[in-house]
């Protein structure tokens, strides 16, 4: 939400029981797809008298009731396939709740955790698939563009995509048997990392000619294609995947206290009713 950041806990958008229905009332941004979407996943607060991560409820909501607005957010590759969501008296009935009243958070740090293993490692196309393999590409069909320095870059980088690769193939057979753990923190956060340095060192690799830029234009894209299109826009989009499915300052918090042990930030509002927090 605007006002919570990174903070999940602490959103705002309120639920209110009305018999049979809730009536929710609030924002949202960087929506993925929700110009697209007929559904959505929409936690919301529905006790402020309580800790912020006790109060929460998680729903369904269609995205064709009255009262849900659709804003696009135009990103820097000038596409807007991320959107505000305003709700203004939305009625979600009690039948679209998804676990317990006051469950949201357990609900959604799930839902969190399988978004992150989809994005980090959610298939495996083979060696040289995603970034990896059009910078490869590149370096093969333009061998008057190496240098030493950009070939040592681009091994070593090689090398990473194939450990995360390999990486996340056992994330999935873990996944099979059970819920993801913190390690897709992990996969999403090297995803993030692999993406941006082969985006630049594509641009690098490409010289002048890689900072043509084809098409600028307002869009509100069906699907985003992150290896499509030019390298320009590339290195633009991958500048989003260090943000979206949690950002790498919070996943290597989650790392660090849940995969390593080491002691967590303090935490001063934990037990505090989310409604005497000051916002």
């Amino acid at each position: 939400e605007p006002g919570a950041g990174s903070d999940l806990a602490s959103l705002a958008t309120r639920a209110e029981r009305d018999g049979d229905h809730w009536i929710v009332n609030g924002q949202k941004v960087w929506t993925s797809g929700a110009h697209k979407a007929r559904w959505a996943i929409l936690v919301a607060r529905t006790d402020p008298d309580v800790p912020k991560h006790r109060g929460l409820t998680y729903f369904l909501c269609d995205m064709t009731d009255p009262g849900v607005e659709v804003r696009p957010l135009r990103q820097i590759t000038g596409e807007a396939e991320f959107n505000e969501v305003f709700l203004t008296d939305v009625r979600i009935p009690d039948s679209l709740r998804l676990g317990e009243v006051g469950e949201g958070w357990r609900v959604a740090t799930a839902t969190l955790m399988n978004e992150r293993v989809a994005i980090g490692s959610g298939s495996d196309p083979g060696r040289e698939s995603g970034m990896i393999g059009v910078v490869a590409r590149t370096w093969r069909q333009r061998p008057e563009l190496r240098t030493p320095e950009l070939h040592a870059r681009l091994m070593r980088l090689w090398v990473e995509a194939e450990v995360a690769r390999q990486t996340g193939r056992r994330l999935r057979q873990k996944l099979a048997a059970g819920q993801p753990g913190p390690e897709g923190s992990a996969a999403k956060l090297t995803f993030a990392r692999l993406a941006q340095q082969l985006s630049g060192l594509e641009l690098e690799l490409l010289g002048a000619e890689g900072l043509r830029y084809g098409d600028w234009t307002m869009k509100r894209p069906e699907v985003v294609e992150f290896t499509g299109k030019d390298a320009g826009y590339r290195y633009l989009r991958a500048k989003g995947n260090s943000i979206e499915g949690g950002t790498s300052e919070i996943l290597r918090n989650i790392i660090a206290e849940r995969v390593l042990g080491l002691p967590p930030e303090p935490r001063t509002d934990k037990d505090v009713p989310w409604k005497d927090l000051p916002r």
